[in-house]
């Protein structure tokens, strides 16, 4: 099969769910508003900088679901995706994925942010793979700390070759489309590399290499 491979933030979705999901906790007062929203804030320049230290952002992104019980953190979390994930969706996004079901395409969503928080956009989505960031959980609670490696720069490439050494599938003719210079070390792992509404770093790279490049917000 071949794959179809997308970024999430700020690709598939018009904002980023990482970013938004600490607004959400800010608004509904569920973290001290001024600091939280200060360090998420600075994190978040940070990564579209290309200056992100993934451990020390983690280290701070993952508290909110190590200090609370499953049960609430879920209750919180499909309030998230009704008022924050939803209005990110993109008709456009709908048709890109649907062109590559209908050509017979293993869907394929990686991103750096958590999978507690991507699990419900994929399954919006109707993609059914999904590698991202894991939360380390040890009966039936979070910790805080990360599972094995961030999905992030190299680490996407990382965890997709883990992913396709244990699923049989291989990157003969796949597709990877992305907005981000953060995901160059993949891009180039691709045959059919694609920047959507890419950034200015990702929009030279993709001019520099020949990569199609395409807008999903028109």
């Amino acid at each position: 099969m071949t794959l179809a491979i997308f970024d999430l933030d700020n690709t598939l979705l018009a904002g980023d769910s990482d970013h938004a999901w600490g607004e959400f906790l800010v608004e509904e007062s569920i973290v001290d508003a001024d600091e939280y929203q200060k360090a998420n804030d600075k994190f978040y320049q940070e990564y579209l900088n290309g200056e992100l230290d993934i451990l020390h952002y983690l280290s701070f992104a993952l508290q909110p679901l190590a200090r609370h019980e499953m049960k609430q953190l879920l209750t919180w979390r499909k309030e998230f995706v009704e008022k924050k994930i939803r209005p990110m969706m993109q008709a456009s996004a709908t048709e890109l994925l649907d062109s590559h079901r209908a050509q017979g395409h293993t869907l394929l969503i990686i991103t750096a942010t958590n999978r507690f928080v991507t699990e419900p956009v994929a399954e919006l989505l109707g993609i059914e793979h999904l590698i991202a960031t894991e939360p380390e959980l040890v009966n039936g609670r979070y910790t805080g700390e990360v599972a094995g490696v961030p999905s992030f720069q190299d680490g996407k490439v990382t965890r997709l070759h883990d992913w396709l050494e244990s699923t049989g599938e291989s990157l003969d003719g796949a597709w990877f489309y992305s907005d981000s210079h953060n995901d160059a070390p993949l891009l180039r792992k691709v045959e059919n590399p694609v920047a959507v509404d890419p950034d200015p770093t990702l929009e030279s790279i993709a001019k520099e290499n020949g990569w199609k490049i395409m807008s999903l917000r028109g």
